[in-house]
Parts: structure tokens; sequence; C-alpha cells
């Protein structure tokens, strides 16, 4: 008997970006397409300027196209509204990003439990949810630290728990170990594979790398904004 075909969760056509720069323009994706399945974990290799981090943000609805389309669970993310939009960015996705992003003004409990209570979960679930995470990213000892008090690792790692607070069914990390030593930058890795074992989430990182990229059961390369 037939295992039933996987639903898919992504897909993108002809994706196109260009960026008004003055007098002139730069066109930084010229034609993705890109399907992705419930639950896939696939990288997106590319040199540095291939256009990477401009079709992470694309997907995740940081960004608008210039031309073509982005589904999401057979929703056109162009019909969406400017609120229904933060709601998808904050709920559906986890985005983690090579600067880790995290407010230094927060410690890491509250910056891991931020997308929760902006989705307005109540304080001592999104609480309960921070503390789990944080100690399942090995930060446990330390939820009361400032990030100017934790090292890039353990930055990343809050910005890793940060992006599974509101359980996202798609998360996007864009060259995630790009500012770690080669150690921190396996073991954050590591961490993103088991996690994305246990909850099943739809995994796609962008990597220059090909040692963390051959980690992925599928993988993609952008050249010049094309797929090759």
């Amino acid at each position: 008997m037939n295992n039933p075909p996987e639903e898919m969760l992504l897909e993108a056509k002809d994706l196109k970006k260009t960026y008004t720069l003055g007098k002139r323009f730069l066109q930084v994706l010229r034609g993705v397409d890109i399907s992705v399945r419930r639950g896939e974990f696939m990288a997106l290799r590319g040199a540095s300027g291939a256009g990477k981090s401009t079709l992470l943000h694309l997907l995740g609805g940081l960004d608008a196209p210039s031309a073509g389309s982005i589904w999401f669970a057979g929703q056109d993310l162009a019909t969406l509204s400017e609120r229904e939009l933060a709601w998808f960015r904050n709920v559906k996705v986890g985005l983690i990003f090579q600067s880790y992003h995290i407010l230094p003004e927060l410690d890491a409990l509250e910056n891991v439990c931020l997308p929760a209570r902006i989705a307005r979960v109540d304080a001592r679930d999104a609480e309960k949810r921070g503390r789990e995470l944080l100690t399942r990213v090995g930060l446990g000892a330390r939820m009361d630290h400032k990030p100017y008090e934790l090292s890039g690792g353990e930055q990343q790692r809050v910005a890793v728990a940060r992006s599974l607070i509101n359980a996202p069914e798609l998360i996007l990390a864009d060259e995630p170990t790009g500012n770690l030593d080669s150690r921190t930058g396996q073991e954050i890795i590591e961490l993103l594979c088991a996690l994305r074992d246990e909850r099943k989430t739809t995994l796609i990182i962008a990597t220059h790398d090909a040692q963390i990229a051959a980690r992925a059961p599928r993988v993609i390369e952008l050249v010049d904004g094309q797929i090759r």
C-alpha cells in the first residue's frame, strides 16, 4: 500500500526581487521556483550576495516580492493584510538570524517570551514555555542573564528558543552559525536538527557552509538570484 503524499507547506512561483538604488536597479532574485513539504529539512546554499537572505525574507513575509507569488498552506501571502502578515510572521514562522537580534535590555527569558506575549499568550503560560525551551537549549541556569552576559553561542541559543516559543510550522534560519566559531556553530546545527526532529517542524537553513548543508536531506543552490 502506497503512503499518502506529504502535504505541501510552502510554494514560491517565479519570485523576483529588484531594489532601487538611486538611479540604479539591483535585481537580486530572477525568477525562483521552490516547493517545500510539511516537515521537510532543506538547506539553501549560495555565496554571499547570491540572494539567500532576500529569499528567506520573502518566504517569511518580512518583505514582498517584486513579482511572483508565495503560498503558505494554501494561502497566498499577497492577499493578507498588514495585520494578518504580522500575525503570520509571529505565529506561523520562527526566524533565526546570523546577528541574533535579541533585545539588549531584556534577559534571556524575557527575550524568548516576547513573541508569545505579542501573540497575547497568557503571561504564566508564556513563561512556562520559555523556561522549558531555555532548559532544552542548555540555558536553564542563565535565564535571567542579559545578552551582554552571554557568549555568542548562548545568544544564538536564546534566538533558537525564541523562534520556537509559538510552536511555528516553519523555521527559517539565515546563516545561523555565521558569527560563531566552528565548534559552537556545529552545536547550534545539532540543536536545530534535534528540535526539528522532536517537533516535526519544517526547517530551511540558508548557509554557504558545505558541511552544514550536508546535514539536510535536500539541498538547493542559489546562484546569481536563480536556483541552479
